[in-house]
């Protein structure tokens, strides 16, 4: 099924949006020197760039004519599930004690 040039656009636009997401939160995975800094990229960046594929893929499905709330889920699922699982990662690096490169924060004054 041939879909129309505008649809066409649409999709190609978030997947493109999607894709670039992903790379940077890929690169940052690769790039960012310990396991705090990390932990940032893939879910914040990836989380977006799946979001943008879903959404795609539920632009797809409203061109054909076949409205779906499967990818609307999983998207739902996702960004409720990325921030907790990087919190309990975050909190199991800290009780493992993971060294950090970042400075530790300034000293707060007492008032």
């Amino acid at each position: 099924m041939q879909l129309p040039l505008a649809w066409q656009v649409v999709i190609g636009a978030l997947l493109v949006v999607g894709g670039a997401f992903a790379l940077i939160g890929a690169i940052g995975l690769v790039r960012f020197r310990d396991f705090y800094m990390r932990l940032h990229a893939p879910t914040k960046a990836t989380t977006l760039g799946v979001g943008g594929v879903l959404l795609a893929a539920m632009a797809a499905g409203a061109a054909q004519g076949r409205w779906s709330v499967a990818e609307l889920l999983i998207a739902l699922f996702i960004f409720v599930t990325a921030p907790v699982s990087a919190n309990l990662l975050a909190q199991a690096a800290l009780h493992r004690r993971e060294p950090s490169v970042a400075p530790p924060p300034p000293e707060q004054p007492q008032g």
